[in-house]
């Protein structure tokens, strides 16, 4: 029974739209119909994105601009509710995480199984699409993910964080040999870090700003830790240390931030022949020392990141 002793079918589906600059309002939220291949799904959990953050404070990220009002949210794992007549896979009180994209399924960059560049994409929560912040979604069943008993809800809607981690290693062929630098420690850089270790990395540095952060990226198996500042003018005698905690040569660096500082450090602290992973969007334009990088070898293997691949 739904709140006030109605049933979820007659309980008005409510969700948490961005109406404004830094203003959200929970608002009716009108579903589609459910279509043959489709499934309603009740949401349990749903995290809080630093995109969600960025479309809040600024109503943009990077080219993404909210000119009306939208729904939030992208993270989330909910519980079926209705099936479309065509779907066999899924049945009513499955417990699934959702792939928050749906591509086109027919573009090249689809058929080589880069879905995520898929340029109709459809993402949630990224304008005009709206989220998945609310009481009920309807979602094509072939891109909800049954969860396992041994995993809640609430870690099902971290998938698609984790996601992120998981691609950004794969995309830099992380492995036994490769020696990591994670700049950030915000949930980016931890999920990043933890996919670098379930990879093979041997040893992993992270770096923030946050003690509190660099804390979290100890307990959950950072090797070393560094804190750094947000001046550009102690990158030299960060990036010492960096290699110091290190004790190697750094092969891949991940720039979980996106800022000019975080990149600048990444390209200067890893080794000739190594990889810049650019994983954060926090900046929309970057100057950046990418000549002396080049000379090393680094330029040609900077590697972008756009969400991640369930």
């Amino acid at each position: 029974m739904g709140k006030g002793g109605k049933s979820h079918e007659e309980e008005e589906n409510m969700a948490a739209w961005l109406v404004g600059l830094n203003t959200l309002k929970i608002q009716p939220f009108k579903l589609p119909p459910l279509g043959p291949h489709d499934v309603k799904v009740r949401m349990k959990a749903v995290g809080i994105c630093g995109s969600d953050v960025h479309f809040l404070k600024t109503l943009r990220l990077a080219d993404f601009v909210v000119k009306e009002p939208m729904v939030i949210g992208h993270e989330c794992a909910g519980i079926i509710e209705e099936v479309g007549s065509e779907v066999k896979n899924l049945v009513p009180g499955d417990r699934v995480a959702l792939e928050p994209g749906i591509s086109c399924w027919r573009c090249d960059l689809c058929k080589e199984g880069r879905y995520n560049l898929c340029p109709e994409m459809k993402f949630f929560a990224t304008p005009p699409v709206h989220g998945s912040l609310a009481h009920q979604v309807v979602h094509p069943a072939y891109l909800c993910f049954k969860l396992p008993d041994n995993v809640s809800l609430e870690e099902g809607a971290m998938c698609e964080p984790l996601s992120v981690g998981v691609h950004a290693c794969r995309r830099a062929n992380i492995g036994p040999e490769t020696n990591v630098l994670v700049m950030g420690a915000g949930p980016i850089g931890l999920v990043t870090m933890l996919a670098a270790r379930a990879f093979g990395a041997p040893r992993i540095v992270i770096v923030d700003v946050n003690d509190n952060r660099l804390s979290v990226a100890k307990d959950l198996g950072a090797d070393e830790v560094v804190k750094v500042s947000t001046n550009m003018q102690d990158i030299p005698e960060e990036v010492e240390r960096i290699c110091k905690a290190m004790g190697a040569g750094v092969d891949v660096s991940f720039d979980c931030a996106g800022l000019n500082k975080t990149m600048s450090t990444a390209l200067t602290a890893t080794s000739a022949g190594g990889k810049v992973c650019l994983v954060g969007m926090g900046h929309t334009e970057m100057t950046v020392p990418l000549t002396p990088a080049a000379t090393r070898e680094l330029g040609v293997d900077i590697k972008g990141m756009i969400s991640g691949v369930f």
